[in-house]
């Protein structure tokens, strides 16, 4: 009887899974555990009620797991790695890996082979694994410079294209959802709401309301959706181009997969992904479900080696 421990370290949340051998036990959530993010105060009480809760949930003392791997951004970082290697050393039993939060996403589709993983949630990332074994990225440059098609771009635009389309004297519901979610009473107060100093991450939160809109026809908030799903695609295309350098005469298209929540439940947004990739690469295939990277993690803690 062997036990895994999987951990998925995001910037504001952490994900845990207990499993034994491939069976899943529990999962639970806490704050982030990166020390880039929150103090060690935070970081260690996130840490100890996971853990806590794990060993509640299942009967399993984390003393007894072979292995554990932790996917996080920031894994170049000692302040990260350090602050991870000496936490689990005191509290969980077995060896410790630490990877990027990318690679375990990777593998989560493609179990250490090569591939395309298209991940948009708050944020957004395309990452590549090509048949080297080397890991390439594009974007995620965070949510001033690109995270195109992520929550907080989508949420964004949202609110742009709205006020756009006042001006232009288009239809659309958009900032009548706005006014409604964060419950202001006029378009002026939603304007100073929106351009408040310090400024608040607050565009992600209205995502939702952009999707509901482009199901319910509003044309504006269809075209958000599209344009995030062609961005997304034009990294992806520049990645494929990049494996295709690499592996030169042995190139084939590789497969894409895509995680995170937008990838899961914005299928407008996926649409047009997918759409603008076959229109370049008419043989290209897709992984049809959206992947979970802590599975990822699982798969590694699993393998004899790093």
């Amino acid at each position: 009887m062997a036990f895994y421990l999987a951990v998925d370290a995001g910037g504001t949340k952490a994900e845990f899974l207990l499993a034994e051998e491939e069976h899943e036990l529990a999962r639970v959530r806490c704050g982030t555990i990166k020390r880039t993010n929150a103090d060690e105060a935070q970081t260690r009480a996130s840490l100890e009620q996971a853990l806590a809760e794990l060993e509640q949930r299942t009967g399993v003392s984390t003393a007894k797991v072979m292995r554990t791997c932790i996917g996080t951004s920031g894994e170049t970082v000692p302040l990260v790695t350090d602050w991870l290697r000496k936490s689990f050393r005191e509290r969980v039993g077995g060896e410790l890996m630490i990877v990027g939060d990318v690679e375990i996403a990777l593998d989560a589709a493609f179990h250490g082979g090569r591939g395309i993983l298209v991940l948009a949630g708050t944020g957004s990332n395309v990452a590549a694994r090509d048949g080297h074994g080397k890991i390439m990225r594009a974007g995620g440059w965070g949510p001033m410079l690109a995270d195109q098609g992520a929550g907080h771009w989508i949420g964004l635009e949202g609110l742009r294209r709205g006020f756009l389309a006042r001006d232009e004297g288009r239809p659309t519901e958009l900032l009548k959802r706005a006014r409604r979610l964060w419950d202001l009473p006029s378009e002026d107060a939603l304007i100073e709401f929106a351009n408040a100093q310090p400024p608040q991450r607050y565009a992600s939160q209205f995502a939702r309301e952009v999707a509901a809109a482009a199901d319910a026809g509003d044309p504006i908030a269809a075209d958000i959706l599209e344009q995030g799903g062609r961005d997304l695609a034009y990294l992806a295309g520049v990645l494929i181009e990049r494996m295709r350098a690499n592996e030169g005469a042995a190139f084939q298209l590789p497969d894409v997969a895509r995680a995170g929540s937008i990838m899961k439940n914005v299928r407008r947004q996926v649409a047009a992904l997918e759409s603008a990739l076959r229109a370049r690469y008419p043989e290209i295939r897709f992984v049809p479900e959206a992947v979970d990277p802590i599975r990822g993690a699982l798969w590694r803690a699993m393998q004899k080696r790093p």
